[in-house]
């Protein structure tokens, strides 16, 4: 197993983010105080990472131009003094192509049908696919128990001829569905977006403190932004065939958190593909990915990487169970 060191000396620590899993005294909560899950679903990379993390203000689920980049349900809080939303960021619905696929859209479907409402994300910059019709017809029989939200993503990307005509072509899919063009990247659409989301939801009260803004741990994000970075800065195949795990996060004396995270691949090529010449890859990866941690936990972070070979682990059920991909 190959590792490499990323470490700065370029700025102070200071105290470490930690999530506060109390609840808040009922005298807190406003009269009419709304709450609900709302399950972010759609087609690989239309946009669902980036518009839960517009709403939080950070960053909480993982970015990359590449689909399937997010594998397991991402949870986000949102609270105002007057409503609570509990976004949920579901992997992309897709046709399983082996276990971990499979995980990811049972990880999908269980958060669409347990939400109090759905948000379905498309993206109008491309005409209506055979995956959006895949997704249609398995929100059509929900729609009657459950609100659905159309929002069509992407609409800085449309000409002005195209607009009528794909905003017609998605809502035909799920007519009884309120709808509305936004684009999460620049923020075109989403106070009014929020403000059909708020109405969406019943009465209820605060299930977390206002403060959180997830339910994730700290050390199983930074292994999310590690993998974000692999998915940013490699080609090809590879970044669908690796995993991440921080196999120890703990602060030191000097008040450096030291991290020492494990990158799986499935072939011993990838693993020296992962790598790079003289450590030149992995270097790169780790860098970006301190950057980002260091930003995540305001604090100085110590990296320390390695890369290990599990052969078809996207395929094997004792391997997706250690990686937390599958109870």
């Amino acid at each position: 197993m190959e590792h490499i060191i990323m470490e700065n000396e370029s700025y102070q620590p200071s105290e470490m983010a930690e999530l506060d899993l109390g609840s808040l005294a009922e005298d807190q909560i406003p009269e009419g105080h709304k709450s609900g899950i709302v399950a972010v679903a759609g087609r690989p990379n239309v946009g669902k990472s980036t518009l839960m993390n517009a709403y939080l203000r950070q960053k909480i689920a993982i970015v990359s131009p590449r689909p399937q980049t997010t594998r397991s349900r991402q949870l986000g809080i949102l609270t105002e003094p007057d409503y609570q939303i509990i976004f949920v960021d579901t992997p992309g619905l897709i046709k399983p192509r082996h276990k971990l696929d499979e995980y990811m859209v049972a990880a999908a479907d269980d958060s669409i049908r347990d939400a109090d409402m759905i948000l379905w994300l498309v993206d109008a910059s491309e005409p209506v696919g055979a995956g959006d019709e895949f997704i249609a017809g398995t929100l059509r029989g929900l729609i009657d128990e459950t609100p659905i939200i159309l929002a069509m993503n992407k609409n800085d990307l449309l000409a002005p001829d195209e607009v009528i005509e794909r905003s017609d072509s998605y809502h035909a899919l799920l007519p009884g569905a309120e709808w509305i063009l936004i684009s999460a990247a620049n923020g075109n659409g989403l106070d009014q977006l929020l403000q059909m989301i708020v109405n969406a939801l019943e009465e209820g009260p605060r299930f977390y403190p206002a403060d959180q803004t997830t339910d994730s741990f700290v050390r199983d994000i930074a292994a999310e932004l590690i993998r974000e970075q692999i998915f940013l800065k490699m080609r090809d195949e590879l970044p669908y065939g690796t995993a991440v795990a921080v196999d120890e996060f703990k602060e030191r004396e000097n008040g450096i958190i030291y991290i020492k995270a494990t990158v799986f691949v499935e072939r011993e090529n990838h693993k020296k593909i992962m790598i790079g010449a003289k450590g030149s890859q992995l270097r790169s990866i780790g860098a970006a990915a301190r950057q980002e941690i260091e930003e995540l936990i305001e604090q100085k972070v110590y990296l320390d990487l390695w890369v290990k070979v599990v052969p078809n682990w996207r395929r094997d059920d004792a391997a997706l169970k250690r990686l937390g991909y599958a109870g």
